[in-house]
């Protein structure tokens, strides 16, 4: 029997690379949904709603395939922090992480309609951030695009410019866990 196709309801080029690293063919299929970015939201609830969200959008029109979502924040003293909204506010993210640790929350949701699958997980990390003082963080933010990050910040790209330890699935701070995201396709018959 042939397998389901494999759908990556995201844009993310992160994502993507991950997902090809594990050698399953997919597709991508971006949803059209509003997400939940309320700072005031328990980050557990809104990556697993976000996250939901987005594969429940994109199996309703491919009910046949299997459908991976997820969404990622960082959390720290009671507020998530999404992606910046610009530089300056990705030099306040920068400014609040340093020297502390937060923590790094992704959610999956993985979905197929026809079956009725419906299985989600979530993802923490500590991350502790060396104290950053304003010329390290303006040669941070040179050299990597933050925007489209949460935190404001990428552990790939020059982290160790930034961070000085972690706690947990590496892969999960760049905002993809490799390791549970095997496990869902596992669970979800497309993995062996």
């Amino acid at each position: 029997m042939a397998l389901p196709p494999l759908i990556l309801a995201s844009a993310s080029p992160r994502r993507r690379d991950l997902l090809t690293s594990l050698g399953v063919p997919f597709e991508i299929v971006t949803a059209s949904v509003e997400e939940e970015e309320d700072p005031a939201t328990d980050p557990r609830v809104m990556v697993a709603h976000n996250a939901a969200l987005k594969a429940d959008w994109v199996a309703a029109h491919r009910p046949e395939a299997l459908v991976l979502g997820a969404d990622t924040t960082v959390f720290l003293d009671g507020t998530t922090l999404n992606k910046p909204r610009d530089p300056a506010d990705a030099r306040r993210m920068l400014r609040r992480l340093a020297g502390r640790t937060h923590t790094v929350f992704t959610g999956l949701a993985l979905r197929q309609v026809s079956t009725g699958l419906k299985l989600d997980e979530e993802v923490a990390t500590q991350v502790t951030f060396h104290p950053l003082d304003d010329a390290t963080i303006e040669a941070y933010l040179a050299q990597v695009h933050t925007l489209d990050k949460a935190g404001g910040y990428a552990i790939q790209e020059h982290g160790e410019l930034i961070v000085a330890g972690y706690a947990g699935s590496f892969t999960n701070i760049v905002g993809f866990p490799v390791e549970t995201v095997k496990q869902l396709l596992t669970r979800g018959g497309l993995l062996a």
